[in-house]
Formats: structure tokens, C-alpha cells, sequence
């Protein structure tokens, strides 16, 4: 009894982590959002330092990013240098979406119009911005706002010819302007991001700690774009806690005073062969994994469902809202099945106590 009560507890914890851990997975996969296109290098300043990069910082991570991919074109996203001078584009019947990487615009050549877009052939003009939307709008042109002077207190506007550009990724959607229309404008602009296209070459994670090596932490951080990926640290903690639900079935009725005992009763039973010794060994260990294993399952479940709620709970108004969660049934139903399967055949196989026969006294005369 108190192996199948241990084999519950842990199987619970088990059963507990998993659905936990499931439901975070998936709750943080709604809450992703990448920085740039699937397979994308980025060069950053440090966020932690909060300062652009300065020329001979981004000369240097430049020349890091050409020295370890010679001949790979590098695209530049720039920022206007004076942050008292607000600069803004927008597009008529065009919006945004909440979750696209340069929300307001982006300031590049046309390496980064080409980025954005994912097409190398698509056209580019110093005097035109490009709205880049995967809506069925039509545009002409678009609205610039901007200051002349930083003690200006009414914004400039300039209407500026733009077409239209599709992309198939809406994190991408955005309106690009010109880093010659932007400076025209009296701006000074800062590099703000190092960019190598996917499209042109897909960076390995190989040339990512090669480049990232060359460079300082302070100087830049190195990020490439690989999606979506789900942490894995609870399955260490499930694997534990199965082993020891394996550990407790198997406890019980095993060692060489243990097996001398069982073997005398299937002795007297009328069947002493090392078969049914087996076969009885099995049984044992897989009936209380089962029990441990369903008790668990059925304990665990509700626990688990009940505690992730208020982990999963929204924090701030910009977190998208909690997503519909799914039991994970097909591990429970695994965990549940294989346990007492994988119990069964370790206690065949650890049942090595051949039942021996006993000695036959002789009779005292009389």
C-alpha cells in the first residue's frame, strides 16, 4: 500500500508539470513575437546600455559581420540621430498591425526595402516610399511629419509619391522611406540595426558564436531569428519523478529475503518454476505502477489545470489574453499505459531469486 501511495504522489507531480508546462508552452508561443524574418541576422546595440550605436561601433561590428560572411550584402535600419525632432510616415487606409517589427517606419536603402519585402526585384527609388502591406489597399502616396527645429511646436507635414509592395510575412508590414528622403528632410540619421537577408544567405548558428566571438558585449549583440522555441527544462523534471513512480512499484517484495519468501509460497502452491516466479513479479510491479499511475493521473490532472490559471493570467494590457488550453490526454494517456507496461518488465527481469527446494528432515526414530 505504501508503494502504490509514493508511485500517486510522484506520478501527481509528474502529471502536474506536464500539464503546467504544456500550457505555458502554448500561452508563450501566443505571446511571441520575432524580430525580424525567420533565419535573419540582426546587430544591436546593447539594449541594456540604452545608446545607439556609435560610427566606430558600428564600423566595427561591420567589419566583424564581413570578415566571418565575405561577399554576403548587409542591409542598414536607421533612426534619426535628434529624438526631439519626431519624424513619422503614414498611408491612408493603411494600418499597421500591432505585432509588425517597425510599427511606425523603416529608414534604410534598398537592401532593406528588398529585406523587408522578401523579393530581391523589387524596384527601388530614392524619391518614393513604399508601403508594405499585404491588404488590398491602393495607395499613391503618403503624409511625412516632421520638424524643422527642435523648438518647433507644430509638426511639418510633406506629402511624398509611395507605392505598393506585398509581403507574405505581416510582421514585416510597414511603410519604408528613403534614408536620402529622410535626410533631405534637415535629419541627421544613426544606424540603428545590421541586417543580412535570409533570402540572400541563411546564417547558421555556427557563423552566429563566430561573429558574436569577434565582438564585445558591449559593443553589439548578435541575434538570429529562429522563431518560436519552446522551453524544455520540465521534462527533466517529469523524467525524475516517473523514475521514481518506477522506483516505488518495484520496491515492493524485492530482495533475496523477499524473493526466498515469494518462492516457498508458489512452492507450496503446487508451482515452484522460475517462470511463475517471473510472471509473478510482473504482475506485482505492474498492478501497483497502474494504481499509482491512474491515482496520480486523476489527482494530477485537476491540480494542474487549477494552477495554471493564475500562471498564465494576463499582467499587463498589452499581453495578448489568455489562449485556449488543451490538455495534453495523449501524455497523460502514455504516462498512465507505459508506466505499468515498463514496471511489468523490469520486475521480470530484476526476479532473478530461483526459487530453491527445501531440505527434507529426516525423521527422528523413536
Amino acid at each position: 500500500m505504501l508503494a502504490i501511495t509514493l508511485a500517486m504522489m510522484v506520478t501527481a507531480l509528474g502529471v502536474v508539470v506536464t500539464v503546467i508546462a504544456v500550457g505555458e508552452t502554448t500561452q508563450s508561443r501566443a505571446e511571441y513575437l520575432p524580430r525580424a524574418r525567420p533565419g535573419t541576422l540582426l546587430a544591436e546595440p546593447d539594449t541594456f546600455l540604452g545608446e545607439p550605436f556609435s560610427a566606430a561601433d558600428a564600423a566595427t561590428v561591420r567589419a566583424a559581420i564581413e570578415r566571418e560572411l565575405p561577399g554576403v550584402p548587409i542591409a542598414r535600419s536607421e533612426l534619426p540621430m535628434d529624438e526631439s525632432r519626431p519624424f513619422t510616415a503614414r498611408a491612408e487606409n493603411v494600418r499597421t498591425p500591432e505585432e509588425a517589427v517597425y510599427w511606425q517606419q523603416a529608414i534604410g536603402d534598398e537592401r532593406l526595402l528588398r529585406y523587408l519585402t522578401g523579393d530581391q526585384s523589387t524596384p527601388y527609388d530614392e524619391e518614393t516610399a513604399v508601403v508594405i502591406t499585404s491588404a488590398d489597399v491602393k495607395v499613391d502616396s503618403i503624409g511625412l511629419s516632421y520638424k524643422i527645429h527642435e523648438d518647433d511646436e507644430i509638426l511639418e507635414t510633406k506629402t511624398v509619391p509611395a507605392v505598393i509592395a506585398r509581403t507574405a510575412d505581416p510582421h514585416m508590414e510597414t511603410i519604408f522611406v528613403p534614408s536620402k528622403m529622410v535626410r533631405d528632410l534637415g535629419y541627421r540619421l544613426q544606424l540603428d540595426e545590421l541586417i543580412v537577408d535570409p533570402t540572400l544567405h541563411r546564417v547558421t548558428e555556427q557563423e552566429r558564436e563566430r561573429i558574436d566571438a569577434r565582438l564585445d558585449d558591449e559593443v553589439a549583440k548578435i541575434y538570429v531569428e529562429r522563431g518560436f522555441r519552446a522551453s524544455t527544462w520540465w521534462l527533466l523534471i517529469v523524467a525524475g519523478a516517473l523514475l521514481l513512480a518506477l522506483a516505488c512499484a518495484l520496491s515492493t517484495g524485492f530482495g533475496k529475503g523477499a524473493n526466498a519468501r515469494q518462492a516457498r509460497v508458489l512452492r507450496r502452491a503446487g508451482n515452484g518454476s522460475g517462470a511463475a516466479f517471473r510472471w509473478f513479479c510482473a504482475s506485482r510491479a505492474g498492478v501497483t505502477a497502474l494504481c499509482g499511475a491512474v491515482l496520480g493521473a486523476v489527482a494530477g490532472c485537476p491540480i494542474g489545470i487549477l494552477l495554471l490559471w493564475p500562471l498564465t493570467v494576463r499582467t499587463a494590457w498589452e499581453e495578448p489574453v489568455r489562449v485556449p488550453f488543451e490538455t495534453p490526454w495523449p501524455a497523460i494517456a502514455a504516462i498512465v499505459a507505459g508506466l505499468p507496461l515498463l514496471a511489468a518488465t523490469l520486475g521480470a527481469l530484476l526476479a532473478r531469486e530461483q526459487p530453491s527446494r527445501e531440505r527434507v528432515r529426516p525423521r527422528s526414530s523413536r
